[in-house]
């Protein structure tokens, strides 16, 4: 494969611990899931009761002119109904491990000739669990 595998300068560094090749753009996302009930209270003032019962986060991945076969290696990495990931986290600023589901996938094809075969780019997302 001739993309780069993580390093210490890229945001996800394994797959059930595998390498993973360093994506072309990450966004992290980081959701509030609120206890049943909350919500707001028609008192006038509208107050809000969040009652946040956890944190989730969900990582948006591209990774951007792809040959075929590094697109079959990382839809193999992330084919599982779970996953663990060791990645950067943006709100602890440390390395961390977490299990995760898949979202879909979406793989446009940007050429397809002899001898030249590439997708426009590999994306989707990963759910923590």
């Amino acid at each position: 494969m001739s993309r780069k595998t993580a390093t210490s300068t890229s945001v996800i560094y394994t797959v059930d611990g595998v390498a993973c090749i360093v994506p072309s753009s990450c966004e992290y996302q980081l959701f509030d899931n609120s206890a049943p009930g909350a919500g707001r209270v028609l008192d006038g003032n509208d107050t809000m009761y969040k009652s946040r019962s956890s944190q989730k986060r969900k990582l948006l991945l591209e990774w951007w002119g792809v040959t075929p076969a590094e697109i079959s290696t990382l839809l193999q990495m992330f084919n599982p109904e779970y996953i663990t990931v060791v990645y950067w986290d943006a709100l602890t600023n440390t390395k961390r491990s977490g299990q995760f589901y898949v979202g879909d996938r979406s793989a446009p094809v940007k050429v397809w000739t002899v001898g030249q075969k590439r997708y426009s780019k590999v994306s989707f997302d990963i759910i923590e669990r």
